[in-house]
């Protein structure tokens, strides 16, 4: 993936390109320490991934963002703890807090990873994946009624590597939306499942009882909850944000007296 480092903060910046060095699969075709140098880079379509710090004096990244008419894939990169949500309204693959561990970047960097290869696979496929008789279909955009979950089902299909993958209602721990995909979180993989489906799509494929839309990025599984405030919620370890126009219908849905 060609990607890019905007920071104002020399130190930081050089730090974040080490990181980015260190990976096999990322190249470093720029780094910047004002967003404005690197805006023509990205508008000629150079950049897959961008590392944009949020805080910066002339221009933030936030408003930087909202410049570009069709960004690439960003990394947020913050030093404030309290900036962090704020990267879900951009649809952002992930947000760093600095001092970034490494193991941490590359956990993001990853995630950014699996998205790039899910994009390239809209008009290529590897060779050895390709169907013998047909084409690979396009996986549906919008969930039709004849596949929304029956009463009597405990599982939905997904379309996912090449294939139709079933899901257990019970596995799924959350479901993350990027733009038109969506990333399947279950308790049995390490990694998630992806699939160029938007959540309305898999909204429609889950049982209200057992899921709730808290975010515009983010359904949770009911059962799953370990604990929440009226603007967050976690599901062991994992932090998902509540929005304030989903907050009331959590709150019915969960049982909140």
């Amino acid at each position: 993936m060609r990607c890019i480092a905007i920071d104002d903060e020399p130190f930081a910046l050089e730090l974040i390109a080490d990181d980015i060095r260190k990976i096999p699969f990322l190249n470093l075709v720029g780094h910047f320490n004002n967003p404005l140098d690197a805006y023509d880079l990205i508008r000629r379509g150079q950049v897959d991934l961008i590392f944009l710090d949020i805080q910066m004096p002339t221009l933030t990244g936030l408003q930087f963002l909202r410049t570009l008419t069709n960004p690439p894939m960003v990394i947020l990169t913050t030093a404030y703890e309290e900036y962090a949500l704020d990267g879900y309204t951009f649809d952002v693959v992930d947000y760093l807090l600095k001092p970034i561990p490494f193991e941490r970047f590359l956990k993001a960097v990853s995630k950014a990873y699996d998205l790039f290869l899910l994009r390239q696979g809209r008009t290529q496929a590897p060779p050895d994946r390709m169907p013998e008789r047909q084409p690979v279909a396009e996986p549906i955009e919008e969930a039709p009624a004849e596949v929304t979950a029956s009463p009597e089902q405990n599982f939905f299909f997904v379309f996912s590597e090449y294939q139709e993958i079933r899901i257990f209602f019970d596995d799924v721990l959350y479901v993350e939306g990027l733009k038109d995909y969506v990333k399947i979180y279950t308790s049995q993989q390490v990694r998630p499942i992806l699939s160029r489906l938007t959540l309305k799509a898999i909204e429609a494929k889950l049982p209200e009882k057992l899921f709730c839309r808290v975010h515009k990025s983010f359904i949770v599984a009911l059962p799953k909850i370990t604990a929440f405030q009226r603007t967050r919620l976690f599901i062991g370890p994992q932090e998902i944000p509540v929005g304030s126009s989903y907050v009331d219908e959590f709150e019915r849905q969960y049982g909140v007296q």
